[in-house]
């Protein structure tokens, strides 16, 4: 019974042992840039330690008249509790944020 008991125990620790670490908390930038455009748009883009990265930039259209919008294009990947990647790429604009993503139903 004793070798029973130190063998789930055993089994248990090495599951706690193998599960990944979440060290969201402790991610440092990597590297940032940022461009402020003006009026008309910007530009960013970060990655982190943890392999979470984002890229975004956005333009005026039609400046001035009354069909003027922001549109802005973009893309951010983060890896998953389960180890998969994921990468959304969207748009958002006068029709809306639009997302897509292997894993997005469509």
């Amino acid at each position: 019974m004793k070798m029973f008991l130190a063998l789930v125990a055993l089994s248990i620790l090495s599951a706690v042992l193998a599960a990944p670490l979440d060290d969201s908390r402790n991610a440092e930038i990597l590297r940032y840039s940022s461009e402020n455009i003006g009026i008309d748009g910007y530009r960013f883009e970060f990655e982190t330690s943890d392999g979470t990265s984002r890229r975004e930039e956005a333009e005026l259209r039609n400046a001035g008249t009354d069909s003027e919008a922001i549109v802005v294009r973009g893309s951010y990947s983060y890896t998953g509790p389960d180890g998969t990647v994921y990468v959304i790429n969207y748009v958002a604009d006068e029709n809306g944020f639009q997302p897509e993503g292997a894993h997005i139903p469509k």
